[in-house]
């Protein structure tokens, strides 16, 4: 099974995927007490206490981990969200629209009017990392926190703090060994020129020789950092924000090889899927909402495949079954 979508509660509709077919998933699930998608009692982050959040999550990729070959890794975005609590409001969620441009709206409140207990008003919940270490004890393997660095977040009106202009992508894995192509995502290394060991000096610029000991060749690329400046890009065709691709590329590129399958379990506008097929891939995924199938299908369409596509031999042993 390549290349599918499954509409309904990912709890039970990953159970219709192949296990241990996937090298790799990546996704953004929906962040706390942030937006009302609707699904009723089947949508994720409007549970009563962040950790009701956190449990059902981590349930989410119980799933996840069967569908994934034993070497595959799991790359998650997920956002904070900050506490909030006002007496005699209701247990009423902070209602949301989409803006017009489609950026992220100001970070929210978990649900106002309900008291949690060891949460202070205006605290920040710390949901990514509550999230990481339940994964860890949960068996997964954290392996990297990688900071998305948005050069263009949303204005926020605080004065006793800063400017939220950042998100976690957490890396795990399945097994202490994992799939992980690091040449496939390295960057340009800067070019240092020589130094000279009497003075400390640099010299000869753009001769290619490293600022550390004057003699030895540099090398023209190093390996990538763990702050990615990502700017957030509107998508007209979108319900709410979606994550940029370039984004999730280099999470691609490193954890798969062409003809790979590539699982998201939460598609929203099916960014991870278009990605994965521009990028020789496959992708299966799942989605709450069946009315979002046109929109994950126009946003697939309009990616054009950037490489040539081969199949994976792990491929050709799924469709034997």
């Amino acid at each position: 099974m390549r290349d599918t979508i499954l509409f309904g509660d990912c709890r039970r509709t990953l159970h219709a995927f192949l296990p241990k077919s996937a090298r790799m998933c990546v996704t953004s699930p929906p962040y706390y007490g942030l937006r009302d998608y609707g699904g009723e009692q089947y949508q994720l982050g409007q549970e009563q206490t962040p950790e009701k959040f956190i449990e059902n999550l981590v349930n989410v990729f119980k799933e996840v981990k069967n569908v994934l070959t034993d070497d595959g890794t799991l790359w998650v975005n997920l956002g904070d969200s900050y506490y909030n609590y006002r007496p005699g409001k209701g247990q009423t969620y902070p209602k949301q629209s989409v803006s017009k441009t489609n950026q992220d709206l100001p970070e929210s409140s978990a649900k106002r009017g309900t008291k949690l207990e060891g949460l202070k008003e205006k605290d920040l919940i710390g949901i990514p990392w509550m999230f990481a270490f339940a994964m860890r004890a949960d068996g997964w393997y954290l392996r990297q926190d990688i900071i998305w660095h948005k050069p263009n977040p949303m204005p926020e009106s605080v004065r006793d703090r800063c400017t939220k202009a950042h998100e976690y992508i957490f890396l795990f894995s399945k097994q202490k060994n994992y799939y992980y192509d690091n040449e496939a995502i390295k960057e340009p290394a800067k070019d240092w020129g020589t130094r000279d060991r009497t003075q400390g000096k640099y010299h000869n610029p753009g001769t290619g020789l490293s600022p550390h000991t004057g003699l030895t060749k540099s090398y023209e690329k190093r390996n990538k950092r763990s702050v990615w400046s990502v700017t957030k890009k509107p998508y007209k065709g979108a319900h709410f924000a979606t994550y940029p691709a370039e984004l999730i590329e280099p999470c691609i590129l490193a954890g798969s090889e062409q003809g790979d399958i590539v699982l998201d379990p939460f598609m929203g506008s099916g960014t991870t899927a278009a990605v994965a097929k521009s990028l020789g891939r496959n992708y299966i995924g799942c989605e709450l909402h069946e009315e979002y199938g046109d929109l994950i299908q126009k946003r697939i369409d309009e990616y054009e495949p950037v490489v040539e596509v081969t199949q994976s031999p792990l491929l050709d042993i799924i469709n034997q079954l």
